[in-house]
């Protein structure tokens, strides 16, 4: 955005990680802002150091109510502070592990220790299925040992892939790893409007969720096989009649058994003859009268419609 568009303003989009959500502060009197500076904001995690990555538009800014205005901007001082207490997370997550074993926490998986940028307030992510686990005294335990306050935060099977890394089973880096700030929900219909197999293989991530990338493509399956028939289907084609075996979303055909044969066919060469059919058996039936004085075509709705139509117009011109 431009600094003149920025004047417009009060709002800003703040990351705090690389590939974290963006939440908005005010600018308050720091009006120098320009997106790509580093500042300081007081969250409930106590003070973080993030990044302005883009001024929220006027329009929208102005419904936005309670927001944390931005404290100040980054010093060098202050980004050289976060980079000192993130070498130390490595030996606080060891050491987290260890009191956990000591307490006998063996139903919980510790993944991740993150300071803030002064080392003031630290964050422990982890996960467990048990939700009756209580942390509390693990928690007490990293404060006294650490020497900072210690915030337990519980995290999902996403989460923790994302935090962890590697490589998903396309054998590339995950997606989650690598651009997706936010997951979306995903549902099992997905898999199937895209014709992907249902095996747990094939539609299960690394995290044991439905992968991510089953929503990528959904809303271009669903828009494209709107136009094309269903499987099943009796269509007339250049080749002959033939009935539709498998849906081709992707090249915007169909593959159709006609005798024994099977052919594809592009949309543009297809013909609904269930559709073609019934609509010229409802006009071989003719028009039928009906107890109200309507009839089944609707001719008759039609033509009564107009005369209403007629009236109105000479009211009017009188």
């Amino acid at each position: 955005m431009t600094a003149s568009a920025a004047e417009k303003t009060s709002v800003v989009a703040i990351r705090f990680q690389k590939l974290g959500k963006l939440y908005h502060f005010k600018i308050g009197r720091n009006q120098d802002l320009d997106p790509g500076d580093h500042v300081i904001v007081e969250t409930k995690r106590g003070q973080q150091l993030g990044q302005v990555m883009a001024f929220i538009e006027p329009e929208k800014s102005h419904k936005q109510r309670g927001l944390r205005p931005v404290q100040r901007k980054a010093t060098p001082r202050d980004l050289v502070m976060q980079q000192v207490w993130e070498t130390k997370e490595l030996d606080a997550l060891i050491t987290c592990r260890e009191k956990a074993k000591e307490l006998n926490l063996t139903d919980a998986k510790f993944v991740k220790a993150e300071y803030n940028f002064d080392g003031s307030w630290m964050t422990i992510h982890y996960s467990t299925e048990n939700k009756n686990l209580n942390v509390n005294g693990l928690k007490t335990s990293l404060s006294r040992s650490l020497r900072t306050r210690v915030e337990m935060r519980l995290i999902g099977p996403r989460d923790v892939a994302k935090i962890m890394g590697g490589y998903g089973a396309c054998g590339a880096p995950r997606c989650c790893s690598t651009f997706l700030t936010e997951f979306s929900p995903i549902s099992i219909r997905m898999a199937k409007d895209q014709g992907v197999s249902l095996s747990p293989q094939e539609i299960t991530g690394m995290c044991g969720r439905l992968r991510c990338c089953l929503v990528y493509e959904y809303e271009q399956y669903v828009e494209a096989k709107k136009t094309l028939p269903k499987i099943g289907k009796i269509v007339s084609t250049p080749h002959g009649e033939g009935k539709v075996r498998d849906v081709r979303v992707l090249r915007d055909s169909v593959v159709v058994d006609i005798e024994g044969e099977w052919h594809e066919v592009f949309r543009e060469e297809l013909e609904p003859l269930e559709e073609l059919k019934a609509l010229q058996e409802k006009s071989e039936k003719g028009c039928g009268r009906q107890e109200n004085g309507g009839c089944t075509c609707g001719a008759h709705r039609a033509a009564s419609d107009t005369a209403v139509d007629a009236v109105d117009a000479v009211d009017a011109m009188r």
